[in-house]
């Protein structure tokens, strides 16, 4: 069974950066991965994906902004986000896979989230 356990959110104001972790059970930390995002009365949204490759994308909104990685000796998944903005405030979940587009962004399975919110 597939376990995803998000960390690290919290508040912070407008330019700061936090760090989400994310602790993979059930699966290899090496497979494709992505981090999701879902804001206040929002359709969750893709936010990055990093490929069984190593390859790694990530949407315009957080583009040179957000960097995704994985550590294999902790079998956990990061995202460090720099310069946030308020409208960065959202869940973050981390899901398994690359997702699909079907009427709106379906991330798959995931973990319950860890809750952002960017404020002054």
């Amino acid at each position: 069974e597939v376990q995803l356990v998000e960390s690290g959110g919290g508040l912070v104001q407008p330019g700061g950066s936090l760090r989400l972790s994310c602790a993979v059970s059930g699966r290899s930390i090496d497979s494709t991965l992505s981090w999701a995002r879902q804001a206040p009365a929002r359709e969750i949204e893709w936010v990055s994906t990093i490929w069984d490759d190593g390859s790694h994308f990530y949407s315009a909104s957080v583009r040179g902004r957000f960097t995704t990685s994985r550590d294999s000796a902790k079998n956990t998944l990061y995202l460090q986000m720099n310069d946030l903005k308020p409208e960065d405030t959202a869940v973050y979940y981390c899901a398994v896979g690359p997702g699909r587009y079907d009427n709106g962004y379906d991330p798959g399975v995931r973990g319950q989230g860890t809750q952002v919110t960017v404020s002054s």
